[in-house]
């Protein structure tokens, strides 16, 4: 054949693809069902690895929780048949003076274990950040880190003492000429909150310390340095830098103390035990009273319930406001 045959003879006709199979799906379904079934399996493998942890969980904490809401429906002594009451309960905990007092003191209380802690954590971070590297400056942290670590009994226990008519506070007034200020400060109507807060204060503090102090370590020296050209001072850079990007750190701050002001138990209990009078008495110390002492069971569980939904709304707004803020 010549060239010219083959320039002039008809292109080949194209091939027309086969037919698929009937009820046989095209080849590109496989790799999103291979997919599916990988993420199953892998869900299935943490689902094992959570197990250990979630076994305990739902026993000590989610059942007990569900009993305690089914408890708060009822009028229930802990000791003879309960009747079931509905809300009622709940209608109570609107109405009691004791439980407004009660919820009154543990809102005054986020004061000393929130915002003190968090203020004076942010200040001691600054400085022991400032002075990283020198020394004593692990020795001070340890030292403010300290109270966080000591168990709350033995920390009532040690502040009574403190506390105490002829305790170091008092005596220590009394060495400086001041003994006119000397007080039985747990058993005053007027400081016996006031002096629970603020060992509330002396113990969440390291805990903020160390919380921001982790925080100022991912910062980047650089922005520090660009300040410092620009003549900027301590204060301002504490203001301008170190504060604004430490928001995920007062997020959880933040959290932490406020659950440990609503929930506070241990502490006043070994303290002042809801006194003098009524002038201490917080949500979990009424919730003891009523369950063990005053056969109240299910008004007591009712306080339980809406204490937990009071502070898990708390933490769902402050992380909504911590990722919310500019």
């Amino acid at each position: 054949m010549t060239t010219a045959d083959r320039l002039t003879e008809p292109a080949p006709a194209p091939r027309t693809a086969r037919p698929a199979k009937r009820g046989a799906g095209p080849a590109v379904h496989r790799r999103p069902r291979t997919v599916r079934s990988g993420r199953r399996r892998r869900r299935a493998v943490a689902l094992l690895y959570l197990l250990p942890a979630l076994l305990p969980y739902t026993l000590f904490a989610v059942l007990p929780l569900l009993h305690t809401a089914y408890l708060s429906l009822f009028d229930w002594d802990g000791v003879t048949l309960p009747s079931f009451v509905g809300v009622d309960n709940y209608r109570r905990i609107g109405t009691d003076p004791q439980l407004r007092a009660a919820a009154w003191h543990a809102g005054a209380l986020i004061l000393f274990f929130s915002v003190l802690p968090i203020c004076v954590g942010l200040v001691s971070a600054a400085i022991v950040s400032r002075r990283a590297g020198r020394r004593g400056t692990a020795l001070v942290r340890t030292v403010l880190f300290l109270p966080q670590v000591i168990p709350l009994v033995a920390v009532g226990i040690l502040w009574r003492w403190v506390y105490g008519e002829d305790g170091t506070l008092n005596q220590a007034l009394r060495a400086v000429g001041l003994g006119g200020l000397t007080d039985a400060w747990l058993g005053s109507f007027t400081w016996a909150l006031p002096a629970v807060g603020l060992i509330g204060t002396w113990v969440v503090s390291g805990l903020c310390m160390v919380l921001f102090l982790s925080g100022t370590q991912r910062i980047d020296q650089e922005i520090y340095e660009a300040a410092r050209m620009d003549g900027a001072g301590p204060v301002r850079e504490f203001t301008a830098i170190t504060v604004p990007l430490l928001r995920p750190e007062f997020a959880i701050a933040l959290s932490i103390t406020v659950i440990a002001a609503l929930s506070s138990f241990d502490l006043i209990y070994i303290t002042t035990g809801g006194g003098p009078g009524n002038s201490t008495v917080v949500p979990g110390i009424l919730i003891y009273r009523l369950a063990f002492g005053g056969g109240a069971v299910g008004v007591a569980s009712a306080l339980a319930i809406v204490l937990t939904v009071v502070i898990s709304l708390a933490v769902l707004v402050i992380n909504r406001l911590s990722r919310e803020a500019p």
